[in-house]
């Protein structure tokens, strides 16, 4: 009876820590999950800016082609377009910078997964 008692208590702990394993793994995995998510949404937000940065740029140099053309014309649009030009091209630079900046603050893909995994190695170590 004793050899029995062993392999059902052998068969339970099998049970449990298989029924671990797959507990980790689907945490794992909705981490990951989430993580892609996150990517997603950063790339997403990144063409975002770029494009807004770029509308920006090309409106700003476009105005700025005009400006050259009306140079010779008469002095009073001058400012006006000046001005105009001034605004969209400053517009498109912090646009830039602002995509610039957003995406070196991205941390590695996967980071949190990665330091999950890396806490359930560090448990199992101990164990």
């Amino acid at each position: 009876m004793t050899d029995s008692n062993q392999a059902g208590g052998m068969l339970d702990r099998l049970a449990k820590f298989a029924a671990g394993l797959v507990a980790i793994a689907h945490t794992r995995l909705a981490l990951l999950s989430t993580d892609i998510e996150e990517e997603r949404e950063h790339l997403l937000s990144l063409i975002r800016w770029s494009l807004i940065s770029l509308f920006f740029m090309m409106l700003g140099l476009l105005l700025v082609a005009v400006l050259l053309i009306v140079l010779l014309w008469e002095n009073y649009r001058l400012t006006a377009i000046a001005g105009l030009a001034g605004f969209f091209l400053a517009a498109g630079a912090i646009t830039w910078y602002a995509a610039k900046r957003k995406a070196k603050a991205k941390p590695r893909l996967f980071w949190s997964s990665l330091m999950e995994l890396e806490k359930d190695r560090q448990h199992l170590d101990r164990s």
